[in-house]
């Protein structure tokens, strides 16, 4: 059984350590705590590994976050994965700092990569773990707060935050979302 794990993100150095770079991060995660390493693939940079005998495809797409859905559809097509098996990281300004919450489905509540995938999919049931950046931010610079870095606090407590994460991308390909949300979202 395949799973696609989509940790969204911009590349380039100009976005490493962002707000709006956590999905890659988590990715990266995942990833190493599997022993798996990302090579370059058709509109992303993929890795693969095997967790609780399923076989995990792991994308970091590389067509900026604005056509992320580019990259999640060509995997899904590619690899041939039901939507069910597809799970989407990304960060989220209307959840406190840290805060990780799973969901079988949702608009997009302005997010551009999210969007794009609705978009490209043509629905927005598709599961998605939503990474809580904050928003503390002053009116009219959220485009500031999100492609800008992670403050000193913030930064000291990312390592635990991805690593729970890690945890729920893992606990989706083993056990399932419903049981993942059950045991994960409001911890």
């Amino acid at each position: 059984m395949k799973f696609l794990i989509a940790g969204l993100g911009n590349i380039g150095p100009d976005y490493v350590n962002t707000r709006h770079n956590i999905g890659f991060d988590v990715a990266d995660a995942v990833a190493n705590s599997l022993g798996a390493s990302f090579s370059s693939g058709k509109k992303a940079w993929v890795a693969e590994a095997r967790h609780k005998g399923k076989q995990l495809i792991i994308i970091k797409p590389t067509t900026f976050m604005n056509l992320s859905g580019e990259a999640v559809r060509f995997w899904m097509q590619d690899q041939k994965i039901a939507r069910e098996h597809v799970l989407v990281v990304t960060d989220d300004l209307a959840l406190p700092f840290g805060t990780l919450r799973m969901r079988p489905a949702g608009g997009a509540a302005g997010h551009n990569g999210i969007t794009s995938i609705i978009e490209c999919l043509g629905t927005d049931q598709f599961a998605r773990l939503r990474f809580g950046i904050g928003n503390d931010y002053p009116k009219g610079r959220q485009v500031d707060y999100v492609l800008g870095k992670w403050g000193k606090e913030e930064a000291a407590a990312l390592p635990e935050r991805i690593s729970i994460a890690e945890d729920m991308v893992k606990s989706f390909a083993a056990i399932g979302l419903q049981m993942t949300m059950n045991a994960f979202n409001n911890k």
